[in-house]
């Protein structure tokens, strides 16, 4: 009689908990299609099975990253000055990448060698994008940007990620003070440089 399939719903729900487990207690080095399948009480072939090879489970790993972003940056509530809601949104984005150190890395820094995001896998981060943009377009909207929002969010979150990164790996400072100060003064200057640019200037005149 044939072994019956094992690819299921269930076993992808826990190879997933357990990749991110083994991420968050081992860190990147960590992972293996062994240690996932010994944490999901499977077996490597079962594994192999739901995911494909381990580049299967980092692909996992990856969108379930930029859904628990989305959903993060979409429960913000709307505000009224564009421009705070702009900070709500670095703060969010920042708060998520310190309360998920190693998700994030495998999400912005492309740690596995096993592992390269195609045009497909990146539009994982479009929902993220589309938050960005709102945003962005937001600022346009009260007269405070001039140009094209999805221009503005890419900047925008470009900057932000670097800045989140840094304050990761610990390059932003050594006190929570001057961490701080640092992000005040990059935020400012971002803000301030989109709300007096080449485009607002022109805008104005």
């Amino acid at each position: 009689m044939p072994r019956p399939k094992q690819r299921t719903d269930a076993l992808r729900e826990r190879g997933l908990a357990s990749a991110l487990a083994v991420l968050a207690e081992e860190g990147v080095a960590g992972l293996t299609t062994r240690t996932v399948a010994l944490r999901a009480n499977a077996s490597v072939p079962a594994i192999y099975e739901v995911f494909g090879d381990k580049a299967g489970i980092i692909r996992e790993v990856f969108f379930h990253g930029f859904g628990l972003l989305a959903d993060d940056l979409s429960r913000l509530p709307p505000n009224a000055d564009p421009l705070e809601g702009l900070r709500r949104l670095a703060d969010a984005f920042r708060q998520f990448v310190l309360a998920n150190p190693v998700l994030a890395q495998v999400m912005f820094s492309q740690p596995f060698a096993d592992f390269d995001p195609t045009t497909d896998e990146t539009k994982a981060g479009v929902k993220v994008r589309k938050v960005f943009v709102r945003h962005a377009q937001a600022a346009i909207d009260a007269g405070l940007f001039a140009g094209d929002p999805t221009d503005i969010a890419h900047v925008f979150f470009a900057y932000v990620e670097g800045l989140a990164s840094a304050e990761r790996a610990q390059r932003l400072g050594a006190s929570k003070p001057s961490v701080e100060r640092r992000w005040r003064l990059g935020l400012n200057a971002l803000i301030d440089g989109l709300h007096h640019g080449p485009a607002g200037r022109a805008a104005k005149m």
